[in-house]
């Protein structure tokens, strides 16, 4: 999730930053230092350190600012090789964001650029969501149609070698740089997935990655698929059109819907926030919780459902991060839909991008979000109401009978009733081309198939319970 920031956040980071460049500077100047431990913090430090900390303000750690400038002259003075402050102060910062969690950074001006291109919805490089993982680089998710997906990455592969080169101790935004280049230029990913007895390799070809995200067709009539591959700051709008394009295209409206959130690895909070309201009327959507007053927000859903009350089944699985698991949580507990899959990633914690006075940002988890009903996903993800994980169909042998049935008997009664013979065989036609259809779905997308079979049994119930 990515907030904006305020311009007290920006100059207390900014003020913090420059206060631990001028300490080093001045520490790394001062001669004669080769093993004198870092000077002690005097009586008035402390006492500035006790009476900040009474008065509820921010704190400079003197001591330890010591320390890191005792550090920084070291370092400047007896590296093998010289070494530009520049550097070492951006190593620092990058140091100090990376240890907090796998999701506070440093943006260079490029990654800044980059962060308002992924939000728009056009990027270069392999098309896949990762973070960091003990060390090596974890597949969040593979982005519908970019060249990871159709070179097979899957969520969850650990990413251990680029190209043959180990990333094991680089951070996250060194490994992703090595990713991005030139569209054409192949890359070989190292990979370990489970299941697997030894690494596999993957190469994929580098391209401009352009995310469609959203994707809507009839299943059946009636029965509408909403796939959503990534939340962007127009994707609430393209799932009301693709609604309203459906609706035309079955003459009897949409009867009910499956919201597809598969490998969805997040993005704008915003938008999150719009694809929910989009199915409910009414209610607490999501809400964030966090140290300072202005990490603490809370989203409602407005009346209007863009499929009028309609059954809606949600698809989610270990690719399912962020932005979508706050979509699903939210359906889930106002009881709008009935999510299906499997346990979803776990991402709960909100990210502001603060920029800097030198052009550049700094990326910091300042919240958790939570459910309307106070559930935190942070690190648990949303649990389906229905586990559909490792399930699969096999397909008959070629050689099975055909299932035996009255018609099938010899000498079997004709049915008698007139006029209706005609439309009983015609019936059952019609069925068993319905059953071909449902075949080929359970063996190409079996969660799927079990959304659409889920999503007719509540239609026929909620139109059961409406007759007199």
């Amino acid at each position: 999730m990515q907030m904006q920031a305020t311009t007290k956040q920006c100059g207390m980071a900014a003020a913090l930053v420059f206060a631990l460049a001028f300490c080093a500077a001045a520490y790394a100047q001062q001669p004669g230092r080769q093993d004198a431990a870092p000077p002690s913090v005097t009586t008035q430090e402390a006492a500035a350190e006790t009476s900040a900390e009474a008065a509820g303000e921010m704190t400079v750690p003197f001591a330890e600012i010591r320390l890191f400038a005792e550090v920084f002259a070291r370092v400047k003075r007896d590296y093998v090789e010289p070494v530009d402050d520049k550097l070492l102060m951006e190593n620092a910062i990058r140091g100090l964001l990376s240890g907090l969690d796998p999701h506070s950074d440093y943006l260079s001006r490029q990654e800044y650029k980059d962060t308002h291109e992924d939000t728009a919805g056009e990027f270069g490089g392999l098309g896949i969501e990762v973070g960091l993982e003990d060390g090596f680089v974890r597949v969040i998710a593979p982005i519908d149609d970019t060249p990871a997906d159709k070179a097979g990455v899957r969520a969850g592969d650990i990413i251990i070698r680029l190209d043959g080169k180990s990333i094991q101790g680089l951070d996250l935004d060194e490994s992703v740089g090595m990713m991005r280049g030139e569209p054409g230029a192949p890359i070989v990913l190292t990979i370990v997935r489970e299941g697997e007895e030894r690494p596999i390799e993957i190469t994929v070809v580098r391209d401009i990655i352009k995310v469609r995200s959203v994707r809507a067709r009839t299943l059946q009539p009636g029965y509408v698929y909403l796939r959503v591959t990534q939340f962007q700051s127009h994707t609430a709008r393209l799932l009301r059109d693709a609604v309203e394009r459906l609706g035309r295209d079955n003459p009897g409206g949409v009867k009910g819907a499956v919201l597809d959130l598969r490998n969805n690895p997040g993005g704008s909070l915003d938008s999150a926030v719009e694809v929910s309201d989009a199915f409910l009327q009414e209610g607490l959507i999501v809400y964030t919780q966090g140290r300072t007053a202005d990490s603490e927000t809370r989203f409602h859903a407005r009346p209007g459902d863009i499929i009028d009350g309609a059954p809606l089944v949600a698809i989610v699985n270990g690719g399912s991060a962020s932005a979508s698991e706050i979509v699903a949580g939210a359906l889930q507990d106002h009881g709008r839909a009935v999510i299906l899959g499997e346990k979803t990633f776990g991402k709960g914690s909100v990210q502001v991008i603060l920029p800097m006075s030198n052009g550049e940002a700094i990326k910091l988890t300042t919240a958790r979000y939570y459910t309307p009903s106070g559930r935190s996903i942070q690190a648990l993800g949303v649990a389906p109401d229905i586990d559909t994980r490792n399930l699969a169909l096999r397909r008959d042998s070629a050689t099975a009978l055909p299932p035996i049935t009255e018609s099938r008997l010899s000498g079997h009664l004709e049915n008698a009733t007139e006029g209706e013979a005609d439309d009983a065989a015609d019936a059952e036609a019609a069925r068993a081309r319905a059953v071909a259809e449902n075949r080929s779905l359970a063996e190409t997308d079996y969660p799927l198939y079990e959304a659409l079979n889920l999503l007719k049994s509540l239609t026929i119930a909620q139109s059961r319970m409406a007759q007199p």
